[in-house]
């Protein structure tokens, strides 16, 4: 599916199918941190709290990262022993809903079998709360998005700014929000809300 509904700002944590057992697991981005300094590098090479990566930036420089992955590590606030000029906080979420840079990488929890570590997402597919009408893909970031978005189809009234999730509730496409999808998006919908 293409158009505004699929560049919806995601927020740092989405609930995604697990690669290994297909129950739903928790994948949250990493935060990335340009290194300032060559001199630098080998310290964020060689810390088990990061990983670095040759990045490319928006003009197509290469620039040296260093990732932090807080699903992993815990907290910024068991970042230690920094090089000069950093400090945990660089690596902390922003404070708005949306994550704060453009990297699919993050890391992936799941409680069912224990699968643990870096991941790559490839949203919507990865989208855990996701249904199907028409051969066209509807999903939620998470549980509480998904019941929102329940609501608002099974709703008369659509009226995205009563919701917490009403910009991403105003991107969902038309042939979604139709009276003949409502029946058949909210079974599945509430089929999928039940695992």
């Amino acid at each position: 599916m293409t158009g505004l509904y699929d560049w919806n700002p995601m927020p740092h944590k989405v609930d995604v199918k697990c690669p290994s057992c297909h129950k739903k697991a928790e994948f949250e981005f990493a935060e990335v941190v340009k290194i300032k300094l060559k001199k630098d590098v080998p310290f964020f090479q060689n810390s088990p709290q990061f990983e670095y990566q040759m990045l490319s930036d928006d003009c197509g420089h290469l620039v040296h990262g260093a990732f932090f992955f807080e699903g992993l590590h815990g907290s910024v606030n068991a970042i230690s022993n920094l090089p000069d000029g950093y400090s945990p906080s660089n690596w902390s979420h922003s404070q708005y809903l949306i994550r704060s840079q453009r990297y699919d990488i993050g890391s992936i929890l799941c409680s069912h079998c224990s699968n643990r570590g870096i991941y790559n997402l490839n949203w919507p597919q990865d989208a855990f709360y996701s249904v199907s009408h028409r051969n066209k893909c509807l999903w939620a970031f998470n549980r509480e998005s998904a019941n929102e978005l329940l609501s608002f189809i099974e709703s008369n009234a659509r009226n995205e700014s009563s919701y917490k999730w009403q910009s991403f509730l105003r991107h969902i496409p038309s042939h979604f929000k139709g009276k003949k999808a409502r029946t058949d998006i909210s079974k599945k919908l509430r089929q999928r809300l039940s695992c």
